[in-house]
């Protein structure tokens, strides 16, 4: 990885769904734009705010898919993503930061 490049694999949620009323919404209705989380497999030198294994969050739309042995992984720049699950808690914070 070069940069400020992070490579995500994306979490399997592409089926259907069921909302919080228990609603099923099947995988082919059409959604307005949505955010989507995916873990982190690789990441330039440049990169600062994350590490391999947080779970970033970022918009599908703004991205560049690629193929390595076989798994489909995405590549994003650092500032393309929006938020980090992170569990690496300090005192009092919530565990999602920007």
């Amino acid at each position: 990885m070069l940069h400020d490049r992070v490579l995500v694999a994306r979490d399997e949620d592409e089926g259907e769904r069921k909302s919080s009323s228990g609603i099923v919404i099947p995988a082919t209705a059409a959604m307005g734009r949505r955010l989507a989380w995916a873990r982190v497999v690789g990441l330039g030198a440049n990169v600062r705010t994350v590490e391999v294994g947080d779970r970033v969050l970022f918009d599908p739309e703004d991205k560049a898919e690629v193929e390595v042995r076989g798994e489909t992984y995405t590549l994003l720049r650092e500032r393309d993503l929006h938020a980090v699950a992170s569990e690496r808690l300090s005192d009092g914070q919530t565990g999602l930061y920007l």
